[in-house]
């Protein structure tokens, strides 16, 4: 569909909660922009999570974006408020609006320059930032920017907290373009789709695009498991990069444990079940020829086995990763575990990309400016 150059295509991605997938919608969109030939750049006016770049503080998504689109050169404008812990509290005894309020219009300003597109990306919902002056509302009003909302799946609950965020972009006199809701399940995706389209008809919101669940988005690699939970390598450092798709507890004894031992699994296990430790490696080393491999292992509970069986792990080139913690507190901490996209994930970034490009309506998000 063809679609007006100007005038300045300006999309702030706001959600109804945190880890809703801005910045995976954010990645995948700006790839496509980029491959329309148009001009764009990114910008999260307040980031809450941050990484120190020399003498800079710079949001984490912030920071993604640059790296994979190589404007690392705008970090600051990419990333000109960053908030740590006791700034809110710093705010409300001396509120400085009007210097936060310069400072993004600054970064924006400067960022725009040459650009035909600025995709920029908010806080969590509508209201965050309300304590210092600044929600999402009021930030995209300073802007001038067009709303989308990001939703996960569901019907009921997303709609009402969809009009929820929205009545407060209404309430400022900023206009949402539509919806895009993403995490849908696969088993329920025609659904989903079908039923909120027509709700949100009703309400007078479009949406935009539906986006299914895709597991190898969550799936953090061994490596990052290892620096999320703080653990140490015995052995299989070479390997840490591949992507855990299925963990198991190995508690059970080894012939009803081998029926759970897929491709790609991380096996945790008391250092000392000597049973499921070979069993583990025992199925890998024989079906390694047919590309079938073992994620990892963590020992837990400050056990280890004896050296001979060591020299074993050591010969299968299985991460394997110790811990103090017992077998099941280290269970929970995995899966509860929310690996953010990394610069190095470049299968993932790809797949965003391909989810976005088959999944949102595009042409009707650039046909709003």
């Amino acid at each position: 569909m063809p679609y007006n150059r100007c005038p300045m295509k300006n999309i702030f991605l706001s959600s109804i909660h945190q880890n809703a997938g801005k910045t995976s919608i954010s990645l995948g969109l700006y790839q496509i922009l980029k491959e329309r030939c148009i001009k764009t750049a990114f910008m999260k006016p307040i980031g809450q999570q941050f990484v120190q770049v020399g003498d800079l503080d710079i949001d984490k998504d912030s920071y993604l974006i640059a790296a994979v689109f190589r404007t690392t050169k705008k970090f600051k404008d990419m990333s000109p408020i960053t908030i740590g812990p006791g700034y809110t509290e710093h705010y409300i005894f001396n509120p400085h609006q009007e210097r936060l309020r310069e400072t993004m219009l600054q970064a924006f300003n400067s960022l725009k320059r040459g650009k035909e597109a600025i995709i920029i990306e908010g806080t969590g919902h509508a209201g965050v930032g309300s304590v210092i002056d600044f929600s999402n509302a009021d930030v995209a009003k300073l802007l001038g920017s067009k709303v989308i909302i990001v939703s996960e799946g569901g019907i009921g609950k997303s709609i009402d907290e969809i009009i929820l965020n929205k009545a407060l972009f209404d309430l400022k006199g900023v206009e949402v373009i539509g919806v895009i809701v993403n995490k849908v399940l696969p088993e329920k995706y025609e659904r989903i789709g079908r039923v909120l389209r027509q709700g949100l008809a009703h309400k007078g919101i479009k949406l935009l695009g539906v986006i299914p669940l895709d597991p190898l988005l969550s799936a953090p690699t061994i490596d990052q498991v290892r620096h999320s939970l703080n653990l140490k390598i015995l052995c299989g450092e070479r390997a840490m990069g591949r992507r855990i798709k299925h963990t198991i507890v190995g508690a059970m004894e080894p012939h009803n444990m081998i029926h759970y031992l897929k491709e790609g699994t991380l096996v945790l296990t008391s250092g000392d079940r000597v049973d499921n430790i070979l069993l583990t490696v025992s199925l890998h080393l024989a079906r390694e020829g047919k590309g079938f491999h073992i994620c990892g292992i963590i020992l837990t509970g400050g056990l280890q086995p004896t050296p001979k069986i060591i020299d074993l792990l050591k010969k299968s080139q299985i991460p394997i990763l110790v811990t103090d913690e017992d077998t099941y507190t280290v269970a929970g901490r995995v899966e509860h575990l929310i690996c953010k996209i990394q610069k190095t994930d470049k299968d993932k970034i790809k797949e965003i990309t391909t989810l976005v490009r088959q999944h949102v309506d595009v042409d009707a998000i650039l046909a709003n400016f």
